[in-house]
């Protein structure tokens, strides 16, 4: 039922660079079993590359929160399907392939399973999500890595039936509004 809006996004990516549409990026998921998380594509292609071209204030925030609040590698169309969460979509394939949930802590990479320290095996025990507790109420410019850490660990230990749907309409919400997108 997607397909069409799928080749939308495709197209529209590719008119800016003629590059691939979609990115893949080895995550860990539950028990620690590496896949690869499916994205449109936001970036430009040679983006990993470009990180040793970072200003070291640039390096300084990449290295503590895993991300740039003002990134040079995002494309225009990249911008807008980040902030519309758009970039996301082709989660859903990794959701029906059993890599993700809808709803769970974000997929990380290898190295920021090392950060978690004496929570990695929690965060491990579930899959990740599409969305979820940080991504609903934490997404944004004001809330660190470690603020970040901390509510994913919560959202392990007390989820429930009633949590996921909470969250669910959050994120709904949250997306809508545009709040905290990178």
């Amino acid at each position: 039922m997607l397909s069409p809006f799928f080749l939308i996004i495709a197209v529209c990516i590719k008119a800016g660079d003629k590059e691939p549409a979609f990115f893949g990026h080895k995550r860990i998921g539950r028990n620690g079993r590496e896949f690869k998380l499916y994205k449109f594509r936001s970036m430009v292609t040679n983006a990993e590359e470009l990180i040793d071209q970072f200003t070291p204030e640039q390096m300084e925030e990449f290295k503590k929160n895993f991300k740039l609040e003002d990134d040079p590698r995002i494309t225009k169309v990249g911008k807008f399907l980040r902030k519309t969460s758009l970039d996301e979509l082709p989660q859903l394939w990794n959701i029906l392939k059993g890599d993700m949930s809808i709803v769970g802590p974000r997929p990380v990479t290898e190295e920021e399973t090392l950060i978690f320290g004496s929570s990695r095996a929690l965060m491990l025990s579930v899959r990740p999500g599409l969305t979820g507790y940080w991504a609903a109420y934490g997404r944004g410019d004001d809330t660190s890595y470690r603020r970040r850490r901390a509510m994913e660990v919560y959202y392990v230990i007390y989820r429930s039936v009633w949590l996921d749907i909470k969250i669910l309409f959050k994120t709904v919400s949250t997306v809508v509004k545009g709040k905290g997108s990178v």
